[in-house]
């Protein structure tokens, strides 16, 4: 039997005996419920994701957007990542090849004389100095049996696939950051006109009770008391502006730039695409986080089918050829100074003190645990887009009660404000209205604000952002 038909039965053997020893990645079970926490009924919702600028309607807030997935550092190392990824994944796709090496050798070689080598030249008439050119190409080749190969390639392919979903991740959570952080300084400018109207309401009613004090109507006590009103309103103006500069630097840097104003403004129509709450559970799959855990649990597996074959012997082919000589006058003399040297071998580990073992009971345990963190990270999003639904509705009612008490508030203001003068109320009616009226304008623009983040969040829990 010749070279060529053993090599054709190894490489036969190899195909049917990788499909045996490993085994193919399967998706670990979730037992996902059938619909999601309140939602009405079992219907078939939305399973078509938009992008972000789809989503978001404010121009501003794109440009922001923009410039943070341009230049955030997550998102850039995130990058880098992928690259290292896919280096790695074409380097396991040539380990299908051989490997192959060139040498260039020039050897000077002196026998003693009292050797055997150094006797012989000697009664040959040879001189015991001579010197060996050599120049060769040596090949050396794994056959894959067991599909070890095969293996390694999926765990890089996963890698690589991974670190791409875990860009996704990184970036529609910067969107979701940055939409956050711009919705919350419109907030906090709302709230600083608020506070602004309450300023103007509670300096009013300072002066109305000096003019009262003057001519005998109103007391000192009176007074104090709304100056120390004043003062409080005063007090929440440099807090929420303090807040604004803070939330302005937070920004910048989410977007990757110094601290500095932030330019910003409503859009003219809706601040958001208008989305159903009502999805399939089945959507979570696209989730970016969510596939990057299940490709975890793919390359485990192939980290598992890789530590398995090296339990099991390795075959190498080695080959090597090339010029000799010992002159180098002679060294293109061909076919005298050719040379060649084919070898196969078969090495079985016998006794590596238990750390092939131990290498493939790791791979399986940590295996395990990729697909624990795999159905944790469902739990999560599962759980993030049931909040989001139970928010949703419930905001909508607390803003509507938040809006009925403000406007209530507001005539109760007006309403106090007349009794005050007409003499029918005291000075702590109307510094109760007005502290009243404030906080319940602040409540209002913040549960306004909490129903865009909301949004927001939702957004990103269904997987959206990044397509």
């Amino acid at each position: 039997m010749n070279i060529t038909k053993i090599l054709y039965g190894l490489l036969l053997g190899s195909i049917f005996a990788s499909c045996k020893v490993t085994k193919d990645f399967q998706r670990p079970s979730v037992n996902l419920p059938e619909k999601f926490r309140n939602a009405d009924t079992l219907l078939r919702g939305d399973t078509v994701l938009v992008g972000y600028r789809e989503f978001f309607k404010n121009e501003t807030l794109l440009s922001l957007i923009d410039t943070a997935l341009e230049y955030n550092s997550d998102v850039l190392i995130a990058l880098k990542n992928i690259d290292l990824a896919r280096a790695g994944f074409r380097q396991v796709k040539l380990n299908y090849w051989p490997e192959l090496k060139g040498s260039l050798d020039a050897t000077r070689n002196t026998a003693s004389r009292n050797s055997f080598n150094g006797a012989m030249a000697e009664g040959a008439g040879a001189t015991l100095a001579y010197t060996d050119f050599t120049a060769s190409l040596g090949m050396s080749w794994e056959i894959d049996i067991w599909g070890k190969i095969k293996r390694q390639k999926e765990e890089a392919l996963s890698g690589y696939l991974q670190q791409q979903e875990v860009r996704k991740a990184v970036q529609s959570r910067v969107i979701a950051d940055v939409a956050g952080g711009y919705y919350n300084l419109l907030l906090l400018d709302q709230q600083l006109k608020i506070a602004d109207r309450s300023r103007a309401l509670a300096d009013s009613t300072v002066q109305i009770m000096q003019v009262q004090f003057r001519v005998g109507e109103a007391n000192a006590l009176g007074i104090h008391q709304a100056q120390a009103q004043l003062e409080q309103v005063k007090q929440l103006s440099s807090r929420i502006r303090q807040d604004i500069t803070l939330q302005e630097n937070a920004l910048r840097l989410l977007c990757g730039v110094y601290a500095d104003t932030v330019v910003r403004k409503l859009a003219t129509g809706e601040e958001l695409l208008v989305q159903t709450d009502q999805y399939e559970v089945a959507i979570l799959a696209g989730r970016p986080d969510v596939y990057a855990s299940e490709l975890e649990v793919r390359a485990a597996n192939a980290r598992v089918g890789v530590s398995l074959t090296n339990l099991y012997p390795a075959l190498t082919l080695t080959a090597t050829g090339g010029l000799n000589a010992l002159k180098a006058s002679d060294w293109f003399s061909v076919p005298a100074s050719l040379f060649s040297n084919v070898a196969g071998g078969l090495v079985q580990p016998i006794f590596y003190k238990g750390r092939l073992k131990l290498q493939y009971e790791q791979a399986k345990i940590e295996r395990d645990k990729a697909v624990i963190s795999f159905r944790q990270t469902v739990l999560n999003a599962y759980k993030e887009v049931a909040d989001a639904n139970v928010k949703a509705r419930e905001l909508g009612l607390q803003l509507h009660y938040a809006v009925n008490r403000e406007q209530e508030l507001q005539q109760a203001v007006g309403a106090a404000g007349i009794l005050f003068k007409n003499g029918e109320a005291n000075y702590l009616d109307i510094i109760t209205a007005e502290s009243n009226y404030l906080q319940a304008g602040l409540d209002a623009a913040q549960l306004r604000n909490d129903q865009l983040q909301n949004r927001i969040a939702l957004f990103r829990a269904i997987g959206g952002g990044m397509k």
